[in-house]
């Protein structure tokens, strides 16, 4: 239906008049004041509901949020409002990948990429699609192709180093991921790279160098402490901190599901079908003790009649909280808020979350005083070989534990009927990583 002139006069003088408003919501949320940017959008879009970009920014808000659907929804809109802006296509494609539609977020791609052929962006952001679903020599080939262009584009060489460790070639790998820490040396995640790498080579004391200029340029960032003892084994803290913790996950909260899918992760089912043995068909209060974006939630739903989801990272609990899987969520550090709880559970599962965890029994023992005589634990630790060490941290930044010592600390702190199962977790640089599947229970 054609528009009326007088009509389209009327909504381009409402545009102009609430130009200043649309301008400073996008100015807030620039500056990282999501709740006054969403407000701010909220109204607007009441007066203006086909302005393009409102639309689309308000999408880009949601999506920060972790609200992907809605965020998904708001920018096909302002694509359908207005198709001609390259750049919001690639943003449509990368939560479209996020959330691993791999086709779709392929076609978003080609889109910008008719639109604006340059757009060098969206062509590392293809070279990430090709690198998660497989497709490692067609990323390395569209990667040094853009690099050929555009020698100087940091996240295209730091993109490049993973394909290439993808691959087993770490050298090549440590050379394209030193040459983006050269590019931009002000980016965190570069340094965390090239650290990463190193200490993957078995280069540890390079890595320690990386992570000391990391400290030079960020002194107390809890991240380069962290890898710091990880790859030097001093000042190895019992369990890694609330901070460290915080910062990796509230980062990772947006791609974390897909991440995992790359990864083969298999901690949340391996967890709800040793819970399932041991529950023996009976519904229970469960805790999900490190829920993450809530994987287990869904696994877990069916054998809980109230099911709480904790974590300490607010990012992962958004993420969680869309699932609509949890009666309630908590955001708190996992040992220190069941103390709080005494004797509330039937069960408590832990998957893939004590490996942030060196030794265990503080937080076992506040696991036992959690729930009801006769509950359930159960939990996963990555597999340390042999009993000559009860944990360590190990490079990547997650502690690996012998199972005789998790035995031991389940014994000591009063759990009983104690079973383990050998299991892979995940893959990881190819390679799957090594686990234990522990179930115990409270006499």
């Amino acid at each position: 239906m054609a528009h009326h002139p007088a009509a389209l006069a009327r909504a381009a003088q409402a545009r102009a008049a609430w130009r200043p408003a649309v301008e400073r919501a996008m100015a807030l949320h620039r500056a990282g004041l999501l709740d006054e940017a969403e407000a701010l959008y909220g109204q607007l879009l009441k007066l203006l509901p086909d302005e393009p970009n409102l639309v689309h920014f308000h999408g880009v808000l949601l999506y920060q949020r972790h609200r992907l659907d809605e965020a998904v929804a708001a920018v096909r809109r302002s694509i359908a409002l207005d198709g001609r802006v390259a750049a919001w296509h690639n943003n449509l494609g990368n939560m479209l990948l996020d959330q691993r539609q791999v086709e779709a977020a392929a076609a978003a791609y080609q889109r910008c990429l008719a639109l604006e052929p340059g757009h060098r962006e969206v062509r590392n952001n293809l070279a990430c699609l090709l690198r998660m679903t497989g497709r490692l020599a067609e990323a390395e080939t569209l990667l040094r192709g853009l690099l050929m262009q555009a020698p100087d584009f940091a996240d295209a060489q730091a993109h490049l180093a993973l394909v290439l460790a993808a691959q087993g070639r770490a050298a090549e790998a440590c050379e394209a991921g030193a040459r983006a820490l050269e590019l931009a040396p002000e980016v965190t995640r570069n340094h965390r790279l090239l650290g990463l790498l190193h200490a993957q080579a078995g280069r540890l004391d390079v890595a320690e160098q990386v992570y000391r200029r990391w400290l030079a340029r960020s002194p107390g960032d809890p991240e380069a402490l962290h890898h710091l003892a990880a790859v030097t084994g001093q000042g190895v803290p019992e369990r890694a901190c609330d901070a460290y913790v915080t910062e990796v996950f509230d980062r990772f909260a947006a791609s974390f599901d897909a991440k995992l899918a790359h990864l083969q992760y298999a901690a949340p089912a391996l967890c709800a079908e040793a819970l399932r043995r041991r529950a023996a068909g009976r519904r229970r209060a469960v805790l999900d003790a490190g829920c993450g974006t809530g994987l287990c939630g869904p696994l877990l739903r069916p054998l809980a009649t109230e099911l709480v989801g904790l974590d300490l990272s607010a990012a992962m609990l958004d993420r969680a909280r869309a699932r609509g899987s949890y009666d309630q969520l908590v955001q708190a550090e996992l040992a220190a808020w069941m103390d709080t709880s005494p004797g509330r559970f039937d069960a408590i599962v832990s998957a893939d979350t004590l490996c942030y965890f060196g030794p265990l029994e503080p937080v076992l023992a506040a696991a036992r005083r959690a729930v009801r005589p006769g509950g359930l634990l159960v939990f996963t630790v990555e597999a340390l070989e042999g009993d000559a060490h009860a944990c360590v941290l190990r490079p990547h930044g997650r502690y690996a534990h012998a199972r005789g010592a998790v035995e031991d600390w389940l014994a000591q702190v009063g759990w009983h009927a104690v079973e383990a199962e050998a299991a892979t977790l995940r893959q990881e640089a190819g390679q799957p990583v090594a686990g234990w599947v522990f179930s115990a229970a409270r006499a």
